[in-house]
C-alpha cells in the first residue's frame, strides 16, 4: 500500500502543478463560485485576531488568503503538494499585501509541524484526493492545539453535483470505464452520509458535525463551462485524454446537449453540494 500511496502523491503533484495555469486563470470564477463553501468552513474554524492556522492542500490560496485576513494578528500556514498550486496563492497573497502567510509545499500524510501547534486546522476540497485519508487526518489533528478546531469541505454526492457529474458521466458512458474501488482518490469518494463524522471521530475529534451548503456554478455559454472543466478539473481531463479524437468529439456534443436542461436566465447554472464538517481537539 504504501508503494501505491507514494505513487499516487507523485502523480498528483506532477497534475496539479500542469493544471496551477488553469486556476490562476480561471482565479476569479473559482472565487466567485467557491466562497459560500469556504465561508461556512471559516465559521466553523472559531477564529480569533491572533490564531495560528494551518490549511491543508491549500492549492492556489482560497480560503487561506481570507483566512489569513480576519487574523491580521496571527499566522495562516498554506501547504501543498504542488508547488506551482502554492506560487499561484503566493502571487496572489503579495497582490493583496497580505504579510501574515508562510508557504509550505509537503505531503499531507507527514506534516512537517510540530504536535499541538495550530489554533485551527482544516482542508478546503483536499481530503478526498489524498491517497491515505486517515493518515492525513491524523496529521491535522495532531498538529492542532487542544481546544483547536479542526475542519474540511469536501464534494457531496454525485447526483447533487451535476457541474462535475455531467461531464464526469458523459465521458464514462462514452469509455465504458469501470466504477473505481471506494478507497480511490476521487471528486466523490468523501459523499456516503456520515462518511466524515465518523473519519473525523476516528482520528479522536470531539463535538463534530456537519452539514451541507450548496451554490450554483453559473456559466454564460456551453463553450465557456467546457473551457473551464478541462482547465481546472484534472477528472475531467484524464479521461479525455485516454478518449481518441472522434470519442472526445461526441462527449463534448452530448455534454452540450446535457447543459441545455440547465439553461435559465441565459445563463446556465449547475448544482453544487458540498460537506462543511468540525471537529475539537480534546
Amino acid at each position: 500500500m504504501l508503494a501505491s500511496a507514494d505513487r499516487v502523491r507523485e502523480e498528483q503533484r506532477l497534475l496539479w502543478d500542469e493544471f496551477s495555469a488553469g486556476w490562476k486563470k480561471w482565479d476569479a470564477e473559482l472565487l466567485g463560485w467557491q466562497a459560500p463553501f469556504g465561508d461556512a468552513l471559516r465559521q466553523e474554524l472559531r477564529l480569533r485576531p491572533n490564531s495560528a492556522v494551518l490549511d491543508v492542500a491549500a492549492g492556489t490560496g482560497e480560503p487561506g488568503l481570507n483566512v489569513a485576513a480576519q487574523v491580521p494578528e496571527g499566522r495562516v500556514v498554506l501547504t501543498d503538494i504542488s508547488a506551482g498550486m502554492l506560487r499561484v496563492a503566493e502571487e496572489k497573497a503579495s497582490a493583496r499585501r497580505l504579510n501574515n502567510l508562510d508557504f509550505q509545499v509537503c505531503d499531507s500524510a507527514a506534516l512537517p509541524f510540530r504536535n499541538n501547534t495550530f489554533d485551527a486546522v482544516y482542508s478546503h476540497f483536499g481530503l478526498m484526493f489524498f491517497p491515505v485519508m486517515s493518515a492525513a487526518m491524523a496529521e491535522m489533528a495532531r498538529t492542532a492545539r487542544p481546544g483547536a478546531r479542526v475542519g474540511a469541505v469536501v464534494w457531496g454526492r454525485a447526483a447533487a453535483n451535476p457541474w462535475a457529474s455531467l461531464i464526469l458521466g458523459t465521458i464514462a458512458r462514452h469509455r465504458e470505464l469501470p466504477i473505481p474501488p471506494a478507497e480511490t482518490p476521487g471528486l466523490f469518494r468523501c459523499a456516503p452520509a456520515g462518511f466524515m463524522t465518523r473519519m473525523f471521530k476516528e482520528a479522536g475529534l470531539a463535538e463534530v458535525a456537519e452539514h451541507q451548503v450548496s451554490t450554483d456554478l453559473v456559466h454564460e455559454s456551453p463553450e465557456s463551462y467546457w473551457e473551464f472543466m478541462t482547465d481546472i478539473a484534472t477528472t475531467v481531463a484524464m479521461g479525455l485524454a485516454k478518449a481518441d479524437a472522434e470519442s472526445r468529439a461526441l462527449i463534448r456534443s452530448d455534454v452540450f446537449a446535457l447543459l441545455g436542461r440547465y439553461e435559465h436566465d441565459g445563463a446556465i447554472r449547475l448544482r453544487s453540494t458540498a460537506t462543511v464538517v468540525a471537529g475539537t481537539k480534546v
